[in-house]
């Protein structure tokens, strides 16, 4: 049986808000080649009960995209950013942030950060994660959205609301990866999408008008 103990999504935002504190530490001392989280994202990867596909990383790119995020390639996390361009679930339904590549232009440290409050309150930037087909994103709560400090939030394009998912980034992953996403995005999905969503660039979404999802609250 396999034991880790994973980086936890706390321990990431607390490295994450030190950027302009300290000194930021160079790419050798992120990279854990002893304890490499890496494998146990394939194991989970290899055992995925809906589509997972990984995208090849650019050495410079990845190197580049570690330092910029300083979370290192122990926890799922780095491992991520570092030895991917991003990954795609259900036919690209979910992208996954990496460190980018031409099928995902976009990496993790350099996702626009966002904020959930009005514009005339003071802007609190959110890590984005991953984002969807439709134009939804995936963030982690800094704590600006409650209490639950590093857990996952999904940002509707339909309630343009933050709704609370109850998971880390680690349990992000293994939801995205085997649970019914039908289920979770259930009136968001056409007949077709699978064949048309897979032909789509990962630097365009759908977009609705009117907006026809579900506003009940997701699990």
């Amino acid at each position: 049986m396999k034991i880790k103990i994973y980086l936890t999504s706390i321990s990431i935002l607390i490295a994450l808000s030190t950027f302009g504190q300290q000194k930021l530490r160079p790419v050798e001392e992120l990279i854990n080649n002893e304890d490499p989280g890496w494998p146990f994202v394939l194991d989970w990867i290899k055992a995925a009960t809906n589509r997972v596909e990984i995208l090849s990383a650019d050495s410079l790119k990845a190197r580049q995209s570690l330092y910029d995020i300083q979370v290192t390639t122990r926890s799922p996390m780095g491992a991520i950013v570092y030895m991917s361009g991003g990954i795609l679930v259900d036919n690209g339904w979910i992208r996954i942030l990496g460190s980018g590549s031409e099928r995902l232009m976009r990496s993790l440290p350099g996702w626009p950060k966002v904020s959930p409050l009005k514009a005339s309150d003071k802007n609190v930037p959110l890590l984005v994660i991953a984002e969807d087909a439709i134009g939804g994103i995936f963030v982690l709560n800094d704590g600006s959205l409650g209490k639950d400090v590093g857990k996952v939030y999904y940002l509707a394009p339909d309630t343009l609301d933050f709704e609370p998912l109850d998971m880390g980034y680690t349990d992000f992953l293994l939801f995205c990866f085997n649970n019914d996403l039908d289920n979770f995005y259930d009136g968001y999905r056409w007949k077709s999408w699978k064949d048309e969503v897979s032909k789509m660039s990962g630097d365009s979404v759908v977009s609705f008008y009117p907006i026809s999802g579900r506003r009940k609250e997701r699990r």
